[in-house]
C-alpha cells in the first residue's frame, strides 16, 4: 500500500472535493482519497494496478492537475 500527498492548486471549493474523491475512488487498487479546499492537497493511498502515474493523468482529465508531489 502506498500513500501520497499531492497538490492541487484548482481546488477551491465543495464540488471540487467531491469530484476528486468520486473521480479518483473509482480507480482500481484505490484505498482512500482525501481532498482538502484550505489546503488545496489530495491525499490518496492506493495499491496495484493504480500509479501514481495513472493517477496524476486522472487528475489532469478532471481538469485538477496535480503540481507536486507532497511530502506526508
Amino acid at each position: 500500500m502506498t500513500t501520497v500527498m499531492y497538490s492541487v492548486p484548482a481546488i477551491s471549493c465543495g464540488h471540487c472535493t467531491h469530484t476528486i474523491e468520486s473521480e479518483v475512488s473509482e480507480l482500481q487498487g484505490v484505498q482512500s482519497v482525501k481532498a482538502e479546499i484550505d489546503s488545496k492537497k489530495v491525499t490518496i493511498t492506493f495499491a496495484e494496478p493504480a500509479s501514481e502515474e495513472k493517477i496524476k493523468a486522472l487528475l489532469a482529465e478532471i481538469n485538477y492537475p496535480a503540481e507536486g508531489l507532497l511530502t506526508l
